[in-house]
C-alpha cells in the first residue's frame, strides 16, 4: 500500500511540474502569434540607442526572424532634461517598422493601436519592452479599450519593466492603469549582474567591436556609440559613466530576454560573444 501511496504522489509531483512548465511557457512571448513592442523613451539618458542596436542584433538571429515586432521612439514620462535624437539610428536599425512618438504622440498612439488589433484579432497577444517609461503603453492600452470595451487588456497586454527609476518618472494615473489593467511583469534591474536577468551595463567592455563579425551590425553599433558619446552628458542630459568610459549600456535588453525567456545571459560580453561573435 505504501509503495502505491508513494508512487502515486510521485506521479502527482511529475504531473504538477509538467503543468507549471506549461503555463511557464504559456506565461512567455508566443513567436508565432504575439507582439513584441520596443517602447524607447530616449529621454534623458543614451542607454536607449545601445539598447536599440542589441534589440535589433537579437531580432536578426535565426530563431528569432520570425519574431513580429516594432519600436517606437520618444515614448518618455515626466522626467526631466533633454530628448536625445535618435532618428538616424532608429532608420538604421528599423526601416520603416518604427513610430517617431516624440514628434506626434496622438498620431503615434493611432499607428500602432492598428498593429496591435492586428495581432489580437490574429489571437496574439501584445507584449511591451519598456526603455522607459508607460505613459505611451497606458495611452496606446486606452485607445484599445475605447474601439472594443469588452477586451480583457490583462489577457491580452503583458509589459514588462525593469527599472525602479522608470516607474518613478512615469505619470502615476498611467502607471497605476498599466499595472492595474496589463499583465504586469516586474523584474530585476538589468543594470547589474547576477540578480536574475542579463546585466547589460559596463564600463570595461570597450572592445565590442572586435567582437562583432558581421558588418551591417558592426556600422549600427558604430552608429549607436557615436551618437551616444555625443549626446552623453551634454546641455544636462543624464552622464551615463559606462558611456562616457567607453563601455556600453544596454539595459534595457533585459526585458526582452526575459520575455524571450533567455534571462540567463550573465552580461554584455556574453551576449555579444552568443549573438554578434560567429565561432
Amino acid at each position: 500500500m505504501y509503495s502505491i501511496v508513494r508512487t502515486f504522489v510521485v506521479f502527482a509531483v511529475v504531473i504538477c511540474g509538467f503543468q507549471n512548465a506549461l503555463k511557464a511557457q504559456e506565461d512567455r512571448f508566443n513567436k508565432e502569434k504575439d507582439l513584441l513592442l520596443g517602447h524607447f523613451d530616449c529621454k534623458t539618458d543614451v542607454d536607449d540607442l545601445h539598447t536599440v542596436a542589441a534589440f535589433k542584433s537579437l531580432m536578426l538571429q535565426p530563431d528569432y526572424t520570425s519574431i513580429k515586432y516594432h519600436a517606437v521612439a520618444g515614448t518618455y514620462g515626466e522626467q526631466e532634461g533633454l530628448y536625445v535624437p535618435p532618428n538616424s539610428l532608429f532608420k538604421m536599425a528599423f526601416g520603416n517598422n518604427w513610430t517617431d512618438a516624440h514628434k506626434d504622440f496622438e498620431k503615434a498612439v493611432a499607428k500602432v493601436n492598428k498593429l496591435v488589433k492586428k495581432t489580437l484579432d490574429n489571437g496574439g497577444r501584445v507584449w511591451i519592452a519598456e526603455a522607459g517609461q508607460s505613459d505611451f503603453s497606458a495611452a496606446l492600452m486606452k485607445a484599445v479599450a475605447k474601439e472594443d470595451p469588452r477586451l480583457s487588456l490583462k489577457d491580452h497586454f503583458h509589459i514588462v519593466q525593469h527599472s525602479d527609476w522608470n516607474e518613478k518618472v512615469t505619470n502615476p494615473q498611467a502607471l497605476e492603469y498599466v499595472k492595474n489593467k496589463a499583465t504586469y511583469h516586474k523584474i530585476p534591474d538589468g543594470n547589474a549582474v547576477g540578480n536574475g536577468t542579463p546585466g547589460f551595463r559596463s564600463e570595461t567592455f570597450t572592445d565590442w567591436d572586435h567582437h562583432i563579425n558581421n558588418p551591417d551590425l558592426l556600422k549600427l553599433w558604430e552608429h549607436a556609440i557615436e551618437l551616444g558619446l555625443q549626446y552623453n552628458g551634454v546641455e544636462g542630459r543624464y552622464n551615463n559613466e559606462a558611456v562616457a568610459k567607453g563601455g556600453v549600456d544596454f539595459s534595457d535588453l533585459s526585458e526582452v530576454c526575459w520575455l524571450l525567456g533567455i534571462e540567463n545571459i550573465k552580461d554584455a560580453n556574453k551576449f555579444f560573444n552568443l549573438f554578434l561573435t560567429k565561432n
